[in-house]
Formats: C-alpha cells, sequence, structure tokens
C-alpha cells in the first residue's frame, strides 16, 4: 500500500486554519519523514547537488530559522522517535518537534514571507510526508482529568 505523501498543506486546511483565533499562542506538531534524496524543481540551483532528504531539511532550517526567531517562533521540545504503541507501524517519523509561535498572525507572517517561500523549497525538496497539527495549549495541572 502506497502512503499519500503530505507535505505542504491543503488549500481547505489552510483556509480552516486561517479562520481560527490568530491573536493568541500556537503550538504546532511537527512530524517529518525524509526522502532518501531530496528532489528539487530542475531549474532550482541546488537540484544538482546530491542533498539527502535530512540534508535538505537542515539546509530548510537554516534558511528559515532567521524569519522564524524573527517573529518570535521557538522550538519548544524535540525528540527522536523509538517506537510506535499505538498507530500505523509505517508511520516512522525523522524528525519531531513542537515549534511555539506567539500567535497564529506570526505563523501566518512565517509563511507568506518571501525569504520563506524561497527556504520552504528546501523543506518540500527534503519531506516525504509529513504531519503540522496546529495546537492550542490546555492547563495540564489536572493531570489526564
Amino acid at each position: 500500500m502506497t502512503e499519500a505523501a503530505f507535505v505542504d498543506p491543503t488549500r481547505a486546511a489552510f483556509d480552516l486554519f486561517k479562520s481560527l483565533p490568530r491573536d493568541e499562542p500556537i503550538w504546532m506538531l511537527n512530524l517529518v519523514r525524509y526522502r532518501p534524496l531530496a528532489i528539487y524543481p530542475a531549474d532550482h540551483p541546488d537540484a544538482n547537488l546530491g542533498r539527502t532528504g535530512e540534508e535538505a531539511y537542515q539546509e530548510y532550517g537554516r534558511t528559515s530559522d532567521p524569519i522564524f526567531s524573527r517573529l518570535g517562533g521557538k522550538v519548544v521540545w524535540r525528540g527522536t522517535m523509538q517506537v510506535m504503541l499505538t498507530g500505523p507501524e509505517s508511520e516512522a517519523w525523522d524528525t519531531i518537534f513542537i515549534a511555539n509561535y506567539p500567535s497564529a498572525g506570526a505563523f501566518l507572517a512565517m509563511v507568506t514571507d518571501a525569504d520563506y517561500r524561497e527556504a520552504v523549497k528546501h523543506r518540500q525538496a527534503a519531506v516525504l510526508t509529513s504531519r503540522l497539527v496546529r495546537c492550542q495549549q490546555q492547563d495540564a495541572s489536572g493531570g489526564f482529568a
């Protein structure tokens, strides 16, 4: 069975994101699986560098971090997947992290920034599939309840 590739949001998902409050902090759960070899458009300057997906994702991080940081974004948790206890065994992730943005508006400002739109081409070349989940923080003082 072939897994669907989820690299960029659909128009419907992005419209839903934009319809939610923009003036409150958000946390974005990122689950990323890399391509073995990055696939850039033929006319991209890095198309013939032979980068792995991981290397292209590192370039995405290097080139997008100044924009992410300028807008108040922070990676607040990063981890390495060890085992899938509940869920499809095929969902193995190379990179897992949670990014915090001071507001959804900051996230929208990032993804519409001209320099970010160039940087994201590295992510698109790098990623085989991903999950990006917008979350709203809740009070955790009560444990599971």
